[in-house]
């Protein structure tokens, strides 16, 4: 593990960005940015296309270590380079920006009110992978839809499994549990999912550190125990569909919560910008992001 990018990770200021769209939700992503699906065939022309759209961002000077901790890649695009380097070398050695790789292969269909992540065969080799390409660690995703006991612990169990796997080959891990906003029962599935988490860190060896990325809770400074917690190197938040005006807001009244925004980010950024329009966009977003992230 690179002590320089925890300790960036654990104090430094500033947000992750989620550019981890996989294959489900890429077309979504480049129609938001302005390229129809009628606009390429197939879906190694699709990858090329985000492939260029991220590179853009990550080259932009709007998106650089003061106000951008981290970046969360998807598998495909850590194999890629940016200027003949590879993606995650590009944004350690070139922006300070510490890479991290999305791991998960999607989720599987609601159970218990909550929807688990599906198996991921290979994951050891992925990970070796991910450490030979400068990886300092990975993210991996679940959601709850209802504050079902049963599916609440299940799902934590499945975090700290796989995240413990993780820690195993030395990378640091970002346990996301997503809450679905839209949730009945949110608030009761985000006081199940608090006592889960509490309890699995417990189960994280001592001297190792794990990361969460959060659902932005209906309680404010909801999180502080996780936040303040030994075995915690930094909690942050994802957007969940909120606007960012709106996740803005609530990450703000989130003392120690930084964010992990994906759409909410992006938002604004359109293929058919000129550089100059594009970096001003991308300068908005990434500053207010960082505000609501210092607080």
């Amino acid at each position: 593990m690179n002590e320089e990018q925890l300790q960036k990770m654990r104090d430094g200021a500033g947000f992750i960005a989620a550019l981890d769209q996989s294959g489900g939700s890429t077309p979504k992503a480049l129609k938001l940015y302005g390229i129809s699906e009628d606009s390429y065939s197939g879906d190694a022309e699709m990858f090329d296309r985000i492939h260029d759209m991220r590179a853009r961002i990550i080259k932009s000077p709007s998106f650089n270590g003061d106000r951008v901790l981290g970046a969360i890649l998807f598998e495909k695009t850590m194999d890629r380079q940016i200027d003949g380097l590879d993606t995650g070398e590009y944004l350690w050695s070139k922006k300070n920006i510490i890479p991290f790789l999305k791991i998960d292969k999607g989720i599987a269909e609601e159970a218990d009110g909550v929807q688990l992540m599906k198996p991921m065969p290979g994951l050891d080799e992925l990970l070796e992978r991910g450490v030979a390409r400068n990886m300092f660690g990975t993210k991996e995703r679940s959601v709850i839809k209802l504050a079902a006991p049963a599916g609440v612990e299940a799902i934590a169990a499945q975090q700290f499994e796989i995240g413990n796997q993780v820690l195993r080959h030395g990378l640091v891990p970002i346990l996301e549990p997503e809450i679905d906003i839209h949730s009945p029962e949110k608030a009761e599935a985000e006081t199940l999912l608090k006592q889960a988490l509490l309890s699995g860190l417990d189960q994280v060896p001592d001297g190792q550190q794990v990361m969460f990325k959060l659902t932005l809770p209906e309680i404010d400074g909801f999180y502080t125990e996780l936040v303040e917690h030994p075995k915690v190197v930094r909690v942050v938040a994802l957007s969940g569909g909120y606007s960012r005006e709106e996740a803005n807001d609530r990450l703000s009244r989130q003392p120690g919560v930084v964010a992990s925004f994906s759409r909410a980010l992006t938002e604004g950024l359109t293929a058919q910008q000129s550089d100059e329009e594009f970096d001003a966009a991308l300068d908005a977003s990434v500053g207010s992001i960082a505000a609501a992230s210092s607080t």
